[in-house]
């Protein structure tokens, strides 16, 4: 148990023959008394620092780790959005893929057709030119058949007619 200023203050000495001066005595304890107040008084004061300058420490360790766990879960959003980003670029990256090969498979199954088109064209043209030749061939041998000739050279009866009443109406 401490003393308090008051104890100091009400404290009986027993006198002796030889003793100490009293008046000196009860200075010095005066003395001890404000020191001792003061002393108490600063205690009391360091002790409502300490409890105030605790509570800030608790309001700061607080917001510590508040902060903490708002940049751990920082941290985490950032890396599920980077996940979600790259599964999702991995997604258009092979949906891409499956349309560049939908574009490139259709592109060939068209060039096959056109170019079997093409050779039907080409055989169709064969067989015309052939049977154009043929016709104009056929056409020649009319027009160069010897009947054409005897067609010329032999008048009608009737172009003779026509003739002989065409000298007979100008004489």
């Amino acid at each position: 148990m401490s003393l308090s200023p008051l104890d100091i203050h009400n404290k009986e000495f027993t006198r002796s023959f030889r003793g100490y001066d009293e008046d000196e005595v009860n200075e010095f304890l005066d003395q001890v008394i404000k020191d001792y107040e003061m002393t108490i008084r600063e205690k009391k004061e360091l002790q409502e620092q300490v409890e105030q300058l605790n509570e800030r420490l608790s309001h700061f360790t607080n917001i510590e780790s508040t902060l903490n766990n708002s940049i751990l879960t920082a941290q985490e959003t950032a890396e599920e959005v980077k996940g979600n980003a790259q599964k999702e670029s991995k997604l258009i990256i092979k949906e891409a893929e499956k349309n560049a090969d939908r574009i490139v498979n259709e592109s060939l199954n068209k060039s096959r057709r056109i170019e079997m088109d093409i050779e039907e064209l080409k055989k169709q043209a064969k067989v015309f030119r052939s049977r154009l030749k043929m016709l104009v061939e056929a056409q020649l041998e009319v027009i160069n058949t010897n009947d054409w000739e005897d067609l010329f050279n032999d008048e009608t009866e009737e172009e003779k007619e026509e003739t002989s009443n065409y000298v007979d109406s100008n004489a």
